[in-house]
């Protein structure tokens, strides 16, 4: 006997925004990329910093990590500041830094660290 079928009723819904939905998965494809994870790990536990220094932590050329950043910035992860002619990043809001320091805290039963077979990351707010 084939299983009853569900009434509309009875199915799920998840009840968020298709604009939502879509500013999630922008975030979510933008921190899928190594480069960029690295870049907002280092600005939440870092605070603020030059392109020039994220360009030596990462290894990469200005125009390629300012790319990055151009990215985040506009989906409102991060922002900057001006002086003269250098630009500081930081995360756009404490709530990032917050989600990220609560992650780790729950995912690593309060120790801040996630392990993984071959290897171990955590994460310290400076």
């Amino acid at each position: 006997m084939p299983p009853a079928a569900k009434k509309k009723s009875d199915v799920p819904t998840l009840p968020i925004a298709d604009r939502t939905m879509a500013g999630l998965t922008q975030v979510f494809k933008l921190l899928a990329d190594e480069s960029r994870l690295r870049i907002l790990l280092t600005l939440a536990r870092e605070g603020e910093m030059h392109v020039s220094a994220l360009c030596q932590m990462l290894g990469q050329s200005q125009p390629a990590v300012s790319h990055h950043l151009t990215l985040m910035r506009m989906t409102g992860l991060v922002g900057f500041r001006r002086d003269g002619k250098h630009n500081y990043y930081h995360l756009a809001s404490d709530h990032v830094r917050d989600l990220f320091e609560q992650f780790f805290a729950d995912s690593g039963n309060g120790h801040k660290a996630l392990h993984f077979e071959d290897f171990a990351i955590s994460f310290k707010r400076r």
